[in-house]
């Protein structure tokens, strides 16, 4: 349950992070996955962070404090933004560095357009934090965009994909931030990161 979410900071250099003394979940998926949505949908905050139609909106790192106990990050969208090459390569060392850096991350919520088939730029992401050791789950998003059907299928073969490239399938959900779908069950899972987090601190 969240009952408090306040900004606390955007910056561009991982390293002016808050002090990581408490467990952190961060936000990312391709430019307008409807990441902004996702989170004010979770938070109950409408404005918490910025939706915009326009592709490559957040191009920070925000910090954001939930029930004065942990923090929420958004993060840069990856791909299709309108920045010049010199920006982009920029933006990329900005998140790969806080995503292996980032002592306190204990998780990362991938979101996946689940209106579309599997993309490479996807799968091409979630291959590299396997590979980083960074501790992922995928959050299909828009699932009230089309039938059940569709997102069903759609979902299904993102799924197989990850179960080629790693011989399983990785916690998952299904969100729609305008219905609310899929809000309780992210909520829970966040709490339980969280909690599991804080356990292994005081160990």
């Amino acid at each position: 349950m969240i009952r408090k979410a306040e900004f606390v900071v955007s910056n561009t250099d991982p390293t002016k992070c808050p002090k990581p003394d408490r467990a952190e979940i961060a936000f990312i998926g391709r430019s307008n996955v409807g990441k902004s949505s996702l989170i004010n949908m979770l938070t109950g905050v409408k404005e918490l962070a910025k939706t915009s139609q326009k592709p490559g909106k957040t191009q920070l790192v925000n910090h954001f404090m939930i029930n004065d106990r942990w923090y929420l990050v958004d993060l840069p969208g990856y791909g299709f933004a309108k920045v010049s090459k010199d920006r982009k390569v920029k933006w990329e060392k900005m998140i790969s560095t806080y995503l292996t850096t980032r002592s306190n991350l204990c998780g990362v919520f991938v979101l996946i357009d689940s209106r579309l088939e599997p993309q490479t730029i996807d799968l091409e992401f979630v291959n590299w934090c396997g590979e980083e050791n960074v501790p992922f789950v995928i959050a299909f998003t828009k699932a009230d965009k089309q039938s059940k059907s569709q997102t069903g299928k759609n979902v299904k073969a993102f799924l197989n994909k990850m179960e080629d490239i790693f011989g399983d399938i990785p916690d998952y959900f299904v969100t729609s931030a305008e219905k609310g779908e899929g809000k309780d069950q992210v909520l829970q899972f966040l709490d339980e990161l969280v909690a599991e987090y804080e356990a292994e601190r005081t160990n």
